[in-house]
């Protein structure tokens, strides 16, 4: 199956309790840290609701 790396660029600082928990939801609690995740509906869902605070990095086949 597909992955992608997405790597945490944002600060949960003075955010919604959401958006924090969509965070450790993708396995990202510090700045910098990168986790990598089946490329999935749900894990792309995630991402786009926090389009400011993650990027992807790499998408592996």
């Amino acid at each position: 199956m597909a992955t992608i790396v997405v790597k945490q660029i944002g600060s949960p600082i003075r955010r919604p309790a959401i958006q924090r928990q969509t965070l450790i939801g993708l396995g990202l609690n510090k700045m910098h840290k990168t986790s990598e995740l089946e490329d999935t509906p749900s894990v792309r869902g995630m991402i786009r609701k926090i389009p400011h605070l993650v990027e992807i990095v790499e998408e592996k086949a």
